[in-house]
């Protein structure tokens, strides 16, 4: 059975390591990609763009045979379970089915299935999103150094996000201090002592290295999660007059509501990690597909 990668605590410190060493060297182009003969699902069954073309893209370069499923359209509206599609693609001799699925826990789910494929988390739910995690690390490596130390605040919508807690598993993983910024009714309740508690978005740029937003889903405002656009961009968007108290850089997992959790002005700003973060994700994406598909490959491509 190949290596599932369904969250960070699941692929642990040393795969983790190992994935971002790849994609350094990736990126580098000190070596010839090796071409990989395998066969890649991309099971979608929410919509994405940047997640799903980002490992479309990461796969047909490494000569993978890539064939996208969505569930508009398919034996789903017939009443197909999820366990039978995996079962199915599983069966047609995949060798990686890539999942994302609004449900949480999802990926896990879906690994009891399958005989022959790794199952690859793209997302599931409020749950996990592990390959986001990683090209955040990646860009807040190439940025900073060394994270070791460093202050990384994540603000926003903490409650629902699975950026967060892939973010705040490997971020501790690389010995970050971590700090955390959200309304009240979207601040997760059960968060260990270590993690800084920090009233706005304000001070979360003062005292951080780095910050991470967090897309604020639009029915959260009028779910009553948020008292009012105007309350939550007063207190909690990040603004271009922060920037003068801190030289913390930015990042987003995207797609950013612009004026909403991110002025529009940082989006493009040079403290504006976030097409930096796209860039590393097709890296972290190849990277994940050569250790998990052809872990033979990956001593010779970090010894060149």
């Amino acid at each position: 059975m190949t290596s599932h990668a369904l969250g960070i605590e699941q692929m642990g410190w040393q795969r983790c390591q190992q994935i971002l060493a790849l994609a350094r060297a990736i990126r580098n182009r000190c070596h010839r990609l090796p071409t990989l003969d395998r066969s890649v699902a991309l099971a979608f069954f929410e919509p994405s763009t940047r997640t799903r073309m980002s490992f479309e893209l990461a796969a047909c370069t490494l000569g993978c045979r890539v064939m996208t499923f969505s569930a508009s359209g398919s034996s789903i509206e017939k009443g197909e379970s999820t366990a039978d599609t995996i079962r199915t693609l599983d069966a047609m001799g995949f060798d990686a089915i890539i999942i994302r699925h609004s449900a949480s826990g999802a990926a896990d789910y879906a690994a009891r299935f399958v005989h022959t494929a790794a199952i690859i988390n793209a997302g599931d739910g409020c749950h996990e999103h592990p390959t986001q995690a990683l090209l955040d690390v990646l860009t807040l490596l190439d940025v900073l150094g060394s994270i070791e130390g460093r202050r990384v605040a994540i603000v926003g919508d903490l409650l629902h996000s699975r950026v967060f807690r892939s973010d705040i598993a490997l971020l501790r993983m690389f010995g970050a201090q971590i700090g955390v910024c959200a309304p009240p009714l979207l601040m997760p309740h059960l968060l260990r002592d270590d993690i800084e508690r920090l009233p706005d978005a304000a001070s979360a740029m003062a005292w951080a290295d780095a910050v991470i937003v967090l897309r604020l889903q639009r029915e959260r405002m009028s779910s009553g999660l948020v008292p009012s656009f105007a309350d939550y961009r007063r207190r909690y968007s990040i603004r271009y007059e922060h920037l003068d108290a801190t030289r913390a850089i930015i990042c987003h997992p995207g797609p950013v509501n612009a004026d909403v959790e991110l002025d529009a002005a940082l989006i493009e700003h040079e403290r504006s990690m976030i097409q930096r973060q796209v860039t590393n994700g097709v890296m972290v994406r190849m990277a994940l597909l050569i250790e998990t598909l052809a872990p033979d490959c990956v001593e010779q491509i970090l010894s060149l």
